[in-house]
């Protein structure tokens, strides 16, 4: 998939490039291990979600703003935060915080359907002109607050939040199924990653990972 021309063919090998040195540096070359989660890194082109103006940062190890007080996340976070959701092509996920485009593309090529909604409707539209462009035809998009949109009768395998509300909020985990996962961060001043699953019997449990830095969570 690409947004490129022929002519701009050189350019587009360039991106390739540093695209898949950035899989080998930044996720391979640490803890991410996931081969389905590497190679949809591998194959995302990150440039298109970032402002023209940051494109030569694209493939960089750090957040990068997209405008709107909110950022595109590091690649490396975009890759844990996405492998600790065990993804399968039989499986729902649902993301709070479409944000630029890029976690959710990575999620549409490891799961059957992504659910996304985004609490700033000039991001959502970029982003899903960006998303149709590349093809992607399995993400269903909703603005708003993430807590009641879309239906709340609606429950999901895996659960994403790229925004930190101080804890993780009940109504995200009362929409896993049996066997789901949420990962978000959590925190004001200091935050972590936090993983949340939903057992078999239907008991909820909570493992904090790793330091983070979010933008907080927004409600309407």
């Amino acid at each position: 998939m690409s947004l490129f021309g022929k002519e701009d063919k050189a350019v587009e090998d360039e991106y390739r490039r540093q695209r898949l040195q950035m899989v080998q540096r930044q996720l391979a070359g640490r803890d991410v291990r996931d081969p389905a989660v590497l190679d949809a890194m591998r194959r995302v082109p990150r440039h298109l979600f970032v402002p023209p103006e940051c494109r030569h940062e694209a493939y960089d190890d750090y957040p990068l703003a997209i405008g709107y007080g909110q950022t595109i996340s590091q690649p490396y976070i975009v890759a844990s935060m996405t492998e600790f959701l065990l993804p399968d092509k039989s499986k729902r996920v649902f993301e709070i915080g479409t944000g630029s485009g890029y976690q959710t593309a990575v999620l549409a090529e490891l799961f059957g359907q992504v659910v996304t909604v985004e609490i700033v409707p000039e991001l959502s539209e970029r982003a899903q002109g960006i998303l149709r462009g590349l093809g992607y035809a399995n993400i269903v998009f909703h603005v708003g607050d993430g807590l009641t949109v879309p239906a709340e009768s609606e429950k999901f395998e895996a659960i994403i939040a790229t925004a930190a509300p101080e804890i993780a909020p009940e109504e995200l985990s009362d929409r896993l199924l049996p066997g789901g996962r949420l990962i978000l961060p959590v925190g004001k001043t200091t935050q972590y990653l936090q993983l949340v699953t939903r057992d078999a019997a239907g008991k909820i449990h909570y493992e904090t990972l790793y330091a983070v830095r979010f933008v907080p969570w927004q409600r309407q």
